[in-house]
């Protein structure tokens, strides 16, 4: 397979001194088209053709996540994300607190690239039935708004909203859906999954299935329109996941996005959406 790699700059953090070694050595194991995100960002045009010839590996340093939200906001198919600040948590190594490569820098960086390397070559496993390959890591760093005695979290990347608590998260064309951690919170413990067929299209703020609690019955509102091509059979089975992993293990249901551009401008980013749970939580 014929890669592209975006990383970030890497010029502030040790993180990003390894996200962009990382992408230097992806140019030279794997044959990787590098993209500079200044170059990027100034002229889509100068890497069309290479981003139309090649699968696209974002390998951000930080939680901030720099070089996945440039691909976001040009609407670029993302096919691999690494997340540097993740990988360090694996590895078990710690960083030189310096901006030069050094030792576990360096090695870290190489590891990186063995498993993109690795993953490329390896074939695809068969899915099962109402499943999808597409991998969508956790969180990693989240807002926190509190009221009261409660916390809610938000993820700070990757997560739109709407109105009614349901977020998206888009890889590509394709996106997870569940509920926010107020919602969950709000719920109190969900006990049943009502969800949507296989195949079904849905527009955006149409319905994608109910969750019931001791206290209420919740409509999930789509945030997005698009084709359920994944439904989480362990969440239907065992639907207190929702509750012990709202933005993770929780999700629900899988689209195949179909107006991805402008469903994005009726929803919340982040920020507005922790305005939005803080009204909430005070008026309740």
């Amino acid at each position: 397979m014929k890669t592209a790699v975006l990383s970030c700059t890497g010029l502030d953090k040790p993180e990003g001194s390894v996200a962009r070694e990382a992408a230097i050595r992806m140019a030279e194991a794997a044959n990787s088209e590098i993209i500079c995100p200044v170059l990027l960002n100034r002229s889509l045009a100068r890497y069309e053709k290479v981003l139309a010839d090649n699968s696209l590996i974002v390998v951000d340093g930080c939680s901030t996540r720099c070089a996945s939200k440039l691909a976001e906001s040009l609407d670029l198919k993302i096919d691999r994300k690494v997340l540097v600040a993740d990988a360090l948590k694996s590895s078990g190594l710690t960083l030189e607190p310096t901006l030069r490569l050094e030792t576990n820098g360096a090695a870290l960086a190489q590891t990186i690239v063995d498993g993109l390397v690795q993953s490329l070559a390896a074939p695809a496993p068969a899915q099962p039935s109402g499943t999808s390959s597409t991998e969508f890591p956790p969180p990693g760093e989240y807002l926190i708004v509190t009221h009261d005695k409660f916390e809610f979290r938000i993820p700070v990347s990757d997560y739109w909203f709407n109105e009614n608590d349901v977020w998206v998260r888009p890889l590509g064309d394709v996106a997870r859906i569940g509920i926010s951690d107020y919602m969950q919170q709000s719920l109190t413990d969900i006990n049943f999954v009502d969800a949507p067929a296989m195949h079904l299209s849905v527009e955006q703020f149409g319905e994608l299935g109910t969750l019931e609690s001791s206290k209420a019955v919740f409509e999930v509102v789509a945030p997005v329109a698009g084709t359920v091509i994944a439904v989480n059979s362990e969440v239907v089975s065992n639907p207190t996941l929702i509750n012990e992993d709202p933005y993770g293990k929780g999700w629900i249901v899988q689209l195949k996005l179909s107006n991805w551009p402008e469903d994005r401008e009726l929803l919340l980013n982040s920020d507005a959406y922790a305005k939005t749970v803080k009204h909430k939580a005070e008026e309740a």
